[in-house]
């Protein structure tokens, strides 16, 4: 895909099995789509460029990181490669340099890494407080990989400063969850969950498709392919400890990563390694 084409495209490609027709919305005609919505572009990555990521936009995160995930994460699996930012899984053994012979942190206990990929975010370069935000991406659905984006409030600690899953997959389905402090001072999750083989074709994982959140004084809404996978109040979003704060009425900063096991991911035993997380543009629109 050559996504500098501001056109509506259609492609016919000969091939030995007969002719398909390839057909994709561009920029234009989206950037037209959600202007006719009264929304205007004011941030985004097009992933334009070779080579690492841009420095100005996004921050690395490093190690052992949430969920006893099995994935030390490094700044070298993630890299912006014809148009698309690429985070990519490897499964390969170094030496942990934070072990601790004997130590409870599961951080430290592991003398090993076996598994190494990238999570980045904006974090202290870029937030946004309400908005349409908008990804183009493909996923791996093989087993025990969990990639996923999503967003976190700027001020407070987790759950309190509220988690938007915009996107997020697992043991073969796609969630959308939404999160704040509950009454009994844990998280309490809004979530939605999509079985993968309810979304279309069997070939649905080899395609890119197009994640959405709509987040306004009102509501947070998900959507895959136009098709909405949960929307909650924000009425109901402010955290349960007495304080009547709304963690979504701040701005958040958002996260890109591909984790791969921990206590949600799966097995990834019988998966062959490395596997692709690809990202074609994520953008950000807010009301004119």
């Amino acid at each position: 895909m050559n996504k500098k084409n501001f056109a509506f495209v259609a492609l016919v490609i000969a091939t030995t099995c007969g002719c398909r027709i390839f057909t994709k919305v561009t920029n234009k005609s989206a950037s037209k789509q959600f202007e006719n919505d009264g929304y205007k572009l004011v941030w985004a990555d097009e992933f334009n460029k070779s080579g690492p990521v841009n420095a100005e936009d996004w921050q690395f995160e490093q190690g052992f990181k949430r969920n006893e995930e099995l994935q030390w994460y490094q700044k070298e699996n993630a890299w912006c490669e014809k148009g698309y930012l690429i985070i990519e899984a490897r499964k390969e053994t170094k030496h942990n340099p934070d072990f601790q012979s004997g130590s409870k942190d599961w951080r430290k206990n592991r003398e090993n890494i076996q598994y190494t990929s990238s999570s980045i975010n904006t974090s202290g370069k870029h937030s946004w407080k309400y908005g349409r935000f908008v990804m183009r991406g493909k996923i791996d659905i093989s087993n025990g990989l969990w990639p996923a984006w999503w967003t976190l409030g700027v001020d407070g600690r987790w759950p309190a400063n509220g988690e938007i899953d915009i996107m997020e997959y697992y043991r073969n389905k796609l969630l959308a969850n939404i999160a704040c402090l509950g009454s009994d001072n844990k998280v309490q999750w809004y979530s939605k969950t999509k079985d993968i083989n309810l979304l279309g074709s069997k070939d649905w994982a080899s395609k890119f498709h197009v994640w959405r959140m709509d987040w306004n004084e009102k509501s947070i809404a998900l959507y895959v392919d136009e098709q909405l996978l949960n929307e909650v109040e924000l009425s109901k979003l402010v955290n349960k400890d007495g304080s009547n704060i709304n963690p979504y009425n701040q701005p958040h900063y958002m996260l890109l990563n591909l984790a791969v096991g921990g206590i949600n991911g799966g097995n990834p035993a019988d998966t062959k390694f490395p596997n692709r997380y690809e990202i074609d543009y994520v953008r950000v629109y807010q009301k004119k």
